[in-house]
């Protein structure tokens, strides 16, 4: 049994794929996950799952389809993958709400890579470490000087960002309980 931070991708925004918190918990408790919680609005939760967690996050996407008509992806990390993300952001923090992790699916090959970093970026930074793709917006993620969508294509794999905020909340929300 391990304690997982689950992400969902793009929901509760623009008005599109809505998925109340109270039955995304309802979706992972229904495919076995226990002590269930959520933060904000956003698809973030943290949960403990039994068995294989790529094999967990897929089934939440095919729940999240069938009980709510859109396919979302899902991606989760552990406790210390995502501390480890939080403390290795290669980015000056000069507001957290600035800085985000994006959590890849896999990690993009060094050749998407190379490509992506050819696109124009103003004063915005990216940088990819591993699965994680880290952002810094010199404005805020609301008025980007890049193209965060057209990164994330360049790299080929789907992602789920969270600003420093979220991330630092969610290292809480998925430490191990001390008894």
């Amino acid at each position: 049994m391990e304690r997982r931070v689950v992400l969902v991708r793009a929901v509760n925004v623009g008005g599109t794929a809505k998925l109340p918190m109270a039955r995304w918990r309802e979706l992972a408790a229904s495919l076995g996950a226990s002590d269930v919680v959520t933060y904000i609005a956003s698809g973030n939760m943290v949960c403990t799952v039994s068995g294989e967690a790529q094999a967990f996050d897929r089934a939440l996407e095919q729940a999240v389809q069938e009980h709510c008509g859109f396919f979302r992806d899902v991606i989760s990390r552990s406790h210390d993958e995502v501390s480890a993300a939080l403390g290795g952001h290669p980015f000056e923090v000069v507001d957290p709400a600035f800085s985000y992790v994006c959590f890849l699916g896999e990690e993009p090959a060094p050749e998407a890579v190379a490509t992506a970093r050819e696109l124009p970026t103003g004063e915005d930074r990216w940088d990819v470490i591993g699965r994680e793709m880290h952002l810094r917006y010199a404005r805020g993620a609301g008025r980007p000087q890049m193209s965060d969508a057209a990164v994330g294509r360049a790299l080929g794999v789907s992602g789920t960002a969270r600003n420093l905020r979220t991330v630092r909340r969610l290292v809480e929300l998925s430490a191990p309980t001390r008894a």
